[in-house]
């Protein structure tokens, strides 16, 4: 597995030639606005370890192609497991139904911008740590958890890898290769006192090896932030519900913001109308200070590529500016029917599915405001530290997410942790309730997962804390 070239990983063994597969493409794509030729190379594995004992492992590995074809608003896709000349051919037979449906001349698209950038290297990271090491980290972790406080209960750890090389062919011969290596450690702790049982759950990783997943400081880390949420759910009380002010901590929180809000910036919603910000480009649609991007620029974060899955290099986007909107994530197709520039937001789940407009790593930038002074200044309210799961109407920007770790706010101070909040309004709405934002503004720890059509890719959140007035709370106090 550490021997494999990137650079050769397609051809050797498959029969395929570089220069053969390229002539293949054009002909499938001759007549085509734009497409591609999605080869992708990828190994994946995992770990479960639950009350001591190594529950589940698992390895896979995947290669296949998916090759695309689109003329107008037209898209045509075929995607297979077998690299071969023949399988390329057949899936052309596809791109035909698209290409002599389309009926007028074809506008080729222009080819993506070339980049010398170089985000990762090629190492594997899957192949750099032995199996036996991977397993006794998970032990170490059972063992260092329950020693920490008597009252844990169950400890649930799991470890998981994958290492992708994707290689995108386009009709006029451009070709580009991006390597993608993923990690994440996740640690979940139950504790017990009086019968009574709560959770406490952390996650961290991103596009490095596991090296760092390794480092002491880092799983320990996870123990003590999944075991104080444990223990702090232990005193928490019913939640309160009513509109009242709620303070969002910063890091991953921002998950918020990613659901309610960056779906709706993204180009297909908006180029179809249903978002609550179609033709908004230029007007106010938040607070002054909100400034939110979405970039996959950034070195070794989980939503972070060289290109994205139509070889387009990912960018910084500033989405809202001060308040007023900027633009939207782009990928190449919506771009070309919206008369915009594409931003390297189109992103796929593997060759098996089309490319479609989505998030890399989105984020508020902070603001200018001491966080101990945003929370001093509230008389009382909600101060939500994490959240779980949530739903989204995209065309309303409605949500509900649940927090698994808030408190009441008394007076300017934390009060008693509460449980069963959840946070219900609207995501643009929520925009202009933005009243205060502060000047830590933190990326999460690398597990966000975002689904969309029914594919789910890494993706990155992040935030500084925010005071945001009058937000609906539902909660279970009588």
């Amino acid at each position: 597995m550490s021997t494999l070239d990137p650079a050769t990983i397609f051809y050797a063994d498959t029969g395929l030639d570089p220069a053969r597969t390229e002539r293949l493409v054009a002909d499938a794509l001759n007549g085509c606005d734009d497409g591609e030729l999605y080869l992708q190379y990828a190994v994946s594995e995992s770990f479960a370890f639950d009350d001591g004992r190594l529950k589940a492992a698992t390895f896979d590995t995947q290669k296949g192609f998916g090759l695309r074809g689109v003329a107008g608003e037209m898209t045509a896709f075929a995607h297979a497991n077998e690299l071969s000349d023949a399988a390329i051919a057949r899936a052309a037979d596809t791109i035909k139904v698209v290409r002599d449906g389309h009926g007028g001349q074809s506008n080729v698209s222009a080819a993506p911008q070339r980049t010398n950038a170089r985000r990762y290297t090629d190492a594997n990271p899957l192949a750099g740590v032995d199996f036996a090491r991977k397993v006794a980290l998970m032990q170490q972790i059972d063992a260092a958890a329950r020693a920490r406080d008597p009252r844990v209960v169950q400890v649930s750890a799991s470890l998981l890898g994958s290492w992708s090389v994707v290689e995108i062919v386009r009709a006029d011969g451009h070709r580009v290769r991006d390597v993608r290596p993923l990690v994440r450690l996740n640690v979940q702790i139950v504790t017990e006192r009086n019968g009574r049982r709560e959770t406490g759950f952390h996650g961290l990783g991103g596009r490095y090896l596991y090296d760092e997943l390794f480092e002491n400081q880092s799983w320990e880390g996870a123990i003590d932030i999944a075991l104080a949420q444990a223990l702090t759910n232990l005193d928490s009380v019913a939640a309160p519900a009513g509109e009242m002010t709620v303070v969002l901590g910063p890091g991953w929180p921002g998950i918020l913001l990613h659901e309610a809000i960056g779906h709706g910036l993204e180009g297909d919603f908006n180029r179809k109308g249903t978002s609550a910000f179609s033709g908004r480009i230029g007007e106010r649609v938040a607070a002054p200070g909100v400034t939110v991007v979405d970039d996959g620029t950034i070195d070794n974060r989980r939503g972070s590529l060289t290109v994205d899955d139509e070889g387009t290099p990912t960018e910084r986007t500033v989405l809202i500016e001060d308040g007023i909107l900027k633009g939207y994530m782009q990928d190449r197709l919506n771009a070309r029917l919206m008369g915009m520039a594409p931003t390297g937001n189109g992103r796929r789940e593997s060759f098996a599915h089309a490319p479609m407009p989505r998030m890399t790593n989105t984020f508020m930038l902070g603001g200018s405001e001491d966080p101990g002074e945003i929370l001093r200044g509230v008389k009382s309210g909600i101060y939500a530290k994490s959240f779980g799961g949530g739903q989204v109407d995209i065309t309303s920007g409605k949500f509900v997410f649940s927090c698994t770790e808030a408190y009441r706010i008394e007076n300017g101070r934390l009060g008693a942790p509460v449980k069963g909040a959840t946070l219900i309004g609207n995501g643009p709405d929520v925009l202009t309730r933005v009243k205060a934002i502060g000047n830590d503004m933190a990326l999460d720890e690398g597990v966000g997962i975002c689904g969309k059509g029914g594919q789910s890719v890494p993706a990155g959140v992040g935030q500084p804390t925010l005071l945001i007035d009058g937000l609906t709370v539902g909660g279970t106090a009588a």
